[in-house]
């Protein structure tokens, strides 16, 4: 872990509705992990309590009524891109609920890790994450840790992380989607899913990946209005979940975007953006880290 200085900083991002309006925060020191939790990380706290993640659980029929009982298998949604250009209003045209896929087979029952070792651990929901935490002596970081820890010392008006160019120097600074949404991955940076965690340079802080990679879940509850009315000093989010999308689900927040992420369709890989995941939700493009408090 490294050790993050507190600071005051602005929060937000008024491009996005749910972002808005950009604000003054301050937080405390607190230590954060340099990388995503990794598989080979994930593994130790598995072998040592024998945890199984909400997506290698049988489901419970009672959740689903309607759906066959051969149709109740466990799993978890797979990036699986489609052939040929698709609506982007549709994201079932590149998910697949995948039966077999967990942390241990990112893309169902034929992969495996070998040789991920050292990628960030995927198919973590907000359940599989906490726990992890808990084990280590841990906890996951509030948005608004994570948001400063992410931008470095550098400030919140930039457009990205890491500055203004999406390209400093003509190089890729983050692992995410290059060339056309989501059927034409040209890989210009060399990864098509998640990267080794270090792939790419550490912020002035640091700490690596906190853009692009895997999405990270924070302690927050997700509302979309939070930002109006907000706490100033340690906001640890709101007391409930609300998403006008879908209201009836209880979400946190995620930050940091994926592999997945481009300027052409997912931009919340950019300063200061937020995004939210259902708490029993998992994908192969959804990981996390952990802080720690200071004593």
């Amino acid at each position: 872990m490294v050790l993050v200085k507190g600071g005051t900083f602005l929060m937000g991002n008024d491009e996005f509705v749910d972002a808005r309006p950009v604000h003054e925060v301050s937080v405390s020191s607190f230590y954060m992990d340099k990388t995503e939790v990794t598989n080979d990380e994930y593994a130790r706290f598995v072998a040592a309590t024998g945890y199984k993640t909400v997506a290698e659980r049988p489901l419970n029929p009672a959740d689903y009524p309607g759906v066959p009982p051969d149709k109740l298998v466990p799993g978890s949604g797979v990036f699986t891109p489609p052939t040929r250009a698709v609506s982007l209003d549709n994201p079932l045209a590149w998910w697949t609920y995948t039966p077999g896929a967990s942390w241990k087979t990112p893309e169902g029952p034929s992969s495996d890790l070998r040789g991920r070792g050292n990628h960030p651990v995927v198919h973590i929901s907000y359940e599989d994450a906490d726990a992890y935490a808990r084990w280590a002596g841990k906890r996951l970081p509030t948005e608004a840790e994570w948001e400063w820890a992410a931008q470095g010392g550098r400030g919140g008006d930039h457009l990205y992380y890491w500055g203004e160019e999406l390209k400093p120097g003509g190089k890729w600074a983050a692992n995410i989607f290059q060339g056309h949404f989501p059927h034409g991955n040209t890989i210009e940076d060399g990864f098509l899913t998640t990267a080794p965690v270090r792939s790419f340079a550490a912020n002035p802080f640091g700490i690596f990946d906190m853009e692009g990679n895997v999405w990270e879940w924070c302690s927050d509850f997700y509302r979309n209005d939070y930002f109006v009315k907000s706490e100033k000093n340690n906001p640890k989010g709101p007391s409930d979940s609300f998403d006008p999308n879908e209201p009836g689900l209880v979400k946190r927040v995620q930050k940091g975007g994926s592999f997945l992420c481009s300027d052409e369709y997912c931009m919340r890989y950019k300063a200061g953006s937020r995004d939210k995941g259902e708490v029993t939700s998992a994908s192969n493009n959804l990981g996390f880290r952990c802080v720690a408090d200071v004593r």
